[in-house]
């Protein structure tokens, strides 16, 4: 049986895309994630690039003393956004920890002002309320926090009594690969290695593919015989070599659900695996009568509604990070139509800290 913190959320994460030079070839390939030190990067199929810092997770530096009461720094995340193209603007948001529960955040005054400090040099202040803890860089707040993660910088945000510190390892190696995702090495709008190469050069965005949802019946659950259902059983186990609860000697018979889709077609669904977190469902489209012909959609499936298939699953119990993915039906498929996750298990926030696609598209209703 395999354990779901090792085997569903890190099976999703790869395949957002290859970590590394070679999966950014060619530039407008669908999605790339890279991750070095305490900076992930995760570019989608647009060629918009998102590259996410946290708080140093080696806890060795002096620079990451302040803490919060238990030896370890208080989290803080910085995301920087830029969509593909000339002369294309970064984003900049900033997000204090605020994990949940019985958490430091609840002893914090309702609103803070923190003074932003890049090597003890003054770049401004953010405004931080109880309940709203991510917000908007101003641009020369997030220029400057580029040009400093080139190279070593002490980075921090301070009421006078708290400090949250950046991490700047491995920002450099993520900046330097979002440059060469979007093709903007060698151009005076690039992030790490500037030049003189002509901003027309740099790569354009790409469209989000559009996929159009088939309607599927709101009294969509079809109720089968017994012995039809064990016929079904049969065919699914040979199509579930990654379904332990489906096919290992000595599981219970878990129940089989069908649907109605469209199309003359149905979906099949069970439980597949289960986990230290997370259970995972097998889904299959089937034909309405023998031969089944079962083709699997996703043995990670975590919920179903309406021609869409939920792949959402925890990275840890406490559920600060997620992977995410999701599949509609068009018809005559299951498509894949969002892919990404929600950024490193660094306890920012419950659901995690942000939303780092891979892959993305632009999902219509019918007619529309």
């Amino acid at each position: 049986m395999r354990s779901t913190r090792n085997a569903a959320f890190l099976a999703m994460l790869a395949a957002c895309a290859t970590t590394g030079a070679a999966a950014i070839e060619p530039a407008g390939a669908p999605g790339v994630r890279f991750e070095h030190g305490d900076w992930e990067l995760a570019c989608d199929n647009t060629r918009t690039c998102r590259a996410a810092g946290y708080h140093s997770t080696s806890g060795s530096d002096d620079d990451d003393a302040e803490a919060a009461g238990n030896g370890e720094p208080l989290p803080v995340s910085v995301l920087f956004t830029r969509k593909a193209g000339p002369n294309e603007a970064v984003r900049g948001e900033f997000q204090i920890g605020n994990p949940g529960g019985d958490q430091t955040t609840d002893q914090l005054p309702q609103r803070m002002t923190l003074a932003m400090t890049i090597n003890g040099q003054a770049h401004g202040k953010v405004l931080i309320e109880q309940g709203k803890w991510t917000v908007d860089l101003a641009p020369a707040q997030t220029q400057a926090l580029l040009s400093s993660l080139t190279r070593r910088s002490r980075i921090a945000w301070t009421d006078g009594t708290r400090t949250w510190r950046l991490s700047d390892k491995g920002a450099a190696a993520v900046l330097l690969k979002m440059d060469e995702f979007q093709g903007r090495l060698g151009t005076p709008g690039a992030l790490a290695r500037k030049g003189a190469r002509d901003e027309k050069t740099v790569l354009p965005p790409l469209p989000a593919p559009v996929v159009v949802a088939a309607a599927v019946p709101r009294q969509d659950l079809v109720t089968w015989p017994k012995a039809r259902l064990d016929a079904l059983r049969a065919a699914l186990k040979t199509q579930a070599e990654d379904c332990p609860v489906l096919t290992e000697p000595g599981e219970s018979p878990n129940e089989i659900i069908v649907r109605r889709l469209s199309g003359g077609k149905l979906l099949a669904s069970t439980l597949c695996w289960r986990g230290a977190s997370n259970t995972g469902d097998a889904y299959w489209v089937i034909n309405a009568n023998p031969p089944y012909a079962p083709e699997l959609v996703t043995s990670y499936g975590a919920g179903y509604d309406a021609g869409k298939i939920d792949g959402s699953q925890k990275g840890r119990g406490m559920g600060d990070c997620w992977a995410f993915e999701h599949w509609t039906w068009d018809g005559k498929r299951f498509v894949h139509t969002n892919l990404g996750n929600s950024g490193a298990c660094n306890g920012i926030a419950p659901g995690g800290a942000w939303s780092l696609p891979t892959l993305v598209t632009n999902v219509r209703k019918p007619g529309a």
